[in-house]
């Protein structure tokens, strides 16, 4: 591994071309949940429409990721990595094509969103525990904090022209950006050159379940592993379907697509501030005030419910992406200080599964349910959910007690 004379773990190359790999993909990427909720209100005008679209991706997503997170911990990282974002910028492009020529129908969306949930099942483990690979372990959190905030500025200039692509030539071209971005992320991913894992070779062959097992032997044996994936399948169910499904709809009769595309983009400066802090800020029992912080992430649902107007959701987003990305980092460096590397990825697909699980509940409910009770009221709802959830899991003692290296 070369690298040029510096400090910091933008030194490492291997390091730098992932940053960048990650941070052209989520360029793409932070145009697509914004086109694609356009396209499918353009072509069915529907709530429950959408909520069936954005859940079939994540159904496929929770589905596969166990096995990508076997695949992870079995094959080559960075060549796992280029072979998905190849499959991502297929699925992406022929959505756009679709939406482009006329021809999309929401079966059709689902069905390409199930196979772009399956891809991005492998991807995610993936490049999770790709980060202790590209710089020592001294250097995880720092490592961390950059790649979040690269991604997260990324996210920034993805979601804002993605708005306005959207709102000025339409949803189509929204889809075909992300499909460019992940073509190129496959070839700066190629550039990565990691040392291969040597296998014992006296061992036994283990199948894919021994696998499994070893991974969930892992998860379940840390009760803060397990208590903080349960306050976020509750969590995310809840924001995800209030904000991805409820929100464009608040957008659509109030403030404007446009406009919508700067409120995303103000959880993102939210994201990036918290990777800001988090490089100064280095407690030791920072999961603990992570996971106490996530009551946050309230503000926004509510805000859309009560008080749906750009300034103030401007600052209640800024605020739930600020309390999200503190406990982000420090989740990730206590997985990656406390989880045997051979094992990372699998420890990554049941945190993901279990944070993802209820996600597709959340997002096809909201919209019958704003149907029957009234959006403002479902929106409320979904914040009272993230309070309590959060509320349970901050006063458990083993996740107040995690402690990680400061240094």
């Amino acid at each position: 591994m070369r690298t040029p004379r510096g400090t910091g773990p933008l030194r490492h190359a291997p390091f730098r071309w992932l940053v960048t790999a990650r941070t052209v993909s989520i360029v793409g990427n932070a145009v697509a949940p914004i086109a694609l909720a356009f396209a499918v209100l353009d072509l069915a005008g529907s709530p429950v429409d959408l909520g069936l679209v954005v859940a079939a991706r994540s159904v496929a997503n929770v589905a596969v990721l166990l096995f990508g997170g076997v695949l992870a911990d079995r094959l080559p990282r960075d060549v796992l990595l280029v072979v998905t974002s190849l499959a991502a910028a297929a699925t992406q492009a022929t959505i756009a094509v679709l939406v482009l020529t006329g021809n999309a129908t929401v079966p059709l969306l689902v069905l390409l969103s199930i196979l772009n949930g399956a891809v991005a099942a492998v991807s995610l483990p993936t490049t999770a525990a790709m980060v202790p690979e590209t710089v020592p372990a001294t250097e995880l959190r720092p490592a961390n904090a950059v790649i979040r905030l690269a991604l997260n500025g990324g996210t920034i200039v993805g979601a804002s022209a993605g708005a306005a692509v959207v709102a000025v030539v339409g949803a189509g071209w929204g889809l075909a950006i992300d499909a460019a971005g992940f073509a190129l992320a496959a070839l700066l991913f190629t550039r990565i050159r990691l040392p291969r894992r040597v296998r014992d070779v006296d061992a036994e062959p283990t199948s894919v379940l021994a696998d499994l097992r070893d991974g969930w032997a892992e998860f379940t044996r840390r009760r803060w592993v397990w208590t903080v994936v349960a306050q976020f399948t509750v969590l995310n169910a809840a924001f995800v379907g209030a904000t991805t499904v409820l929100g464009p709809v608040v957008a659509d009769g109030s403030f404007g697509r446009a406009a919508w595309g700067l409120v995303v983009s103000a959880q993102t400066v939210g994201l990036a501030l918290g990777a800001v802090v988090a490089l100064q800020w280095r407690p030791r029992r920072a999961l603990g005030i992570g996971v106490a912080t996530m009551a946050v992430t309230a503000l926004p649902a509510a805000a859309l419910g009560l008080v749906p107007t750009l300034p103030v959701l401007l600052v209640a987003f800024l605020l739930g992406g600020t309390a999200l990305e503190l406990f982000s980092i420090a989740w990730d460096h206590a997985l990656q200080t406390n989880v045997p590397r051979e094992l990372l990825s699998r420890v990554y697909s049941y945190d993901m599964v279990g944070s993802f699980i209820a996600v597709p509940l959340g997002e096809a409910l909201v919209g019958p349910l704003g149907g029957v009770v009234g959006t403002p009221a479902t929106l409320v709802g979904c914040a009272v959910v993230i309070v309590l959830a959060t509320a349970v899991a901050a006063s458990t003692r083993s996740v107040r007690r995690v402690e990680v290296a400061t240094a």
